[in-house]
C-alpha cells in the first residue's frame, strides 16, 4: 500500500470511528489497518491517534494531519477528474439550487442554448429561497445573492446588479415622483423582511454622505417576486436588485427614481463544496452563466 492508500485508510479511520469499522468498509482485516496507521505514523515521526480498548481519538497532531489530509485527498481526486474530463466531452448531470424567480427569468430561458452546445450535460434545478445543505442535499451548485457568510463553500462571482428604486407610472402621477431619499417618508413603501428584520434602503448623496431609508408600508414580504408584483400592481415604491425588474424597466411598465443618488449593489455568486472540487460539467455551467449574465444584466 502506497502513501496515498494509508492517507487514505487514515481518513476512513476516523470517519468511521474505529480500525474495525474502517476495514469492513475497505474490505480487509482489522489487523492490516492496524498494522498500515502504524506504518504511516512510524513514516511520518509522530503518533497520530490514541487507541485504547474502548475508545479511538486523534492527537493533537493526528488532527492537524487529518485536516491536511482531507485537502490532499480531495485535491488529487480533483485533479484525477480533470484528467479524465479532458479526455472525453462534458456528460452527466448537475444539480443546481437557485431562487425560483432568478432560474425563471435567467436560468431556464437559457437552457435550449446550453443543451445545443453541451447535449451531454443534464440539469435539475431545486427551486427555493432557503440555503440548502449543498453537501447534505447532493446539489452541486447553488446561486446565491448577497454577501457569502459561509466560510466552508468555494465561491465565484457571476455579476453584480445594483439596488434600484421603482414605481408604475399610475402611481407616480398620483402621488408625486420623490426627488430625495427624504421625501420616501410621504410614500407607500414596498418592505422586504429578511430574517425578521426590515431590511433598509441605502442612499448616497453628491457629497458622498450615505443616507438610510428605513421603509414603512401596509405590504411587507420576504419573497422578491411578491415584490415585484406588488409595485407592478401599483402599491407603492420598491427598493429591489434591477435583475428582478430589468425587463420591465425596459418596456416602461415601471419607471426608477432617485437616480441620482448613488445606490447600493448586490453581488450574484455560484457557490460549490470546496471538498468536491469542480468538475469539468459544473465548471461549465458556471462558465455559460458569466457569459449570459454578462448580457442579460447591462448596466442600466
Amino acid at each position: 500500500m502506497d502513501r496515498l492508500d494509508a492517507i487514505r485508510l487514515f481518513i476512513r479511520v476516523i470517519e468511521r470511528g474505529s480500525f474495525s469499522a474502517a476495514a469492513r468498509e475497505a474490505g480487509t482485516g482489522q489487523s492490516v489497518v492496524s498494522k498500515q496507521i502504524a506504518a504511516l505514523e512510524a513514516q511520518l515521526g509522530a503518533q497520530l491517534l490514541l487507541r485504547t480498548s474502548r475508545s479511538l481519538r486523534m492527537t493533537e497532531t493526528g488532527q492537524r494531519f487529518y485536516e491536511s489530509a482531507l485537502r490532499l485527498v480531495d485535491d488529487y481526486a480533483a485533479l484525477e477528474a480533470l484528467a479524465r474530463d479532458t479526455q472525453a466531452a462534458p456528460s452527466g448531470l448537475v444539480r443546481i439550487a437557485v431562487a425560483p424567480v432568478f432560474g425563471r427569468l435567467y436560468v431556464v430561458p437559457h437552457l435550449p442554448a446550453f443543451f445545443e452546445r453541451f447535449p451531454g450535460i443534464r440539469v435539475e434545478m431545486f427551486a427555493s429561497d432557503r440555503y440548502v445543505n449543498m453537501i447534505e442535499e447532493g446539489v452541486d451548485l447553488a446561486i446565491r445573492h448577497g454577501d457569502l457568510a459561509d466560510s466552508t463553500l468555494t465561491a465565484r462571482r457571476l455579476a453584480t446588479s445594483p439596488f434600484v428604486t421603482v414605481a408604475t407610472s399610475a402611481y407616480l402621477e398620483r402621488h408625486g415622483v420623490p426627488a430625495a431619499p427624504a421625501d420616501l417618508a410621504r410614500h407607500a413603501c414596498i418592505v422586504f423582511t429578511g430574517r425578521e428584520e426590515i431590511r433598509p434602503w441605502s442612499y448616497r448623496g453628491g457629497d458622498g454622505a450615505k443616507v438610510l431609508h428605513r421603509p414603512d408600508g401596509s405590504f411587507l414580504t420576504n419573497d422578491g417576486e411578491q415584490i415585484r408584483a406588488a409595485v407592478l400592481s401599483h402599491l407603492g415604491i420598491a427598493n429591489l436588485p434591477a435583475w428582478l425588474v430589468i425587463p420591465e424597466l425596459t418596456s416602461g411598465a415601471l419607471t426608477s427614481v432617485l437616480q441620482d443618488h448613488e445606490m447600493e449593489t448586490t453581488a450574484i455568486s455560484a457557490v460549490y463544496p470546496s471538498r468536491r472540487g469542480l468538475t469539468a460539467k459544473v465548471r461549465i455551467f458556471i462558465d455559460f452563466l458569466v457569459e449570459t449574465l454578462a448580457r442579460d444584466l447591462q448596466e442600466r
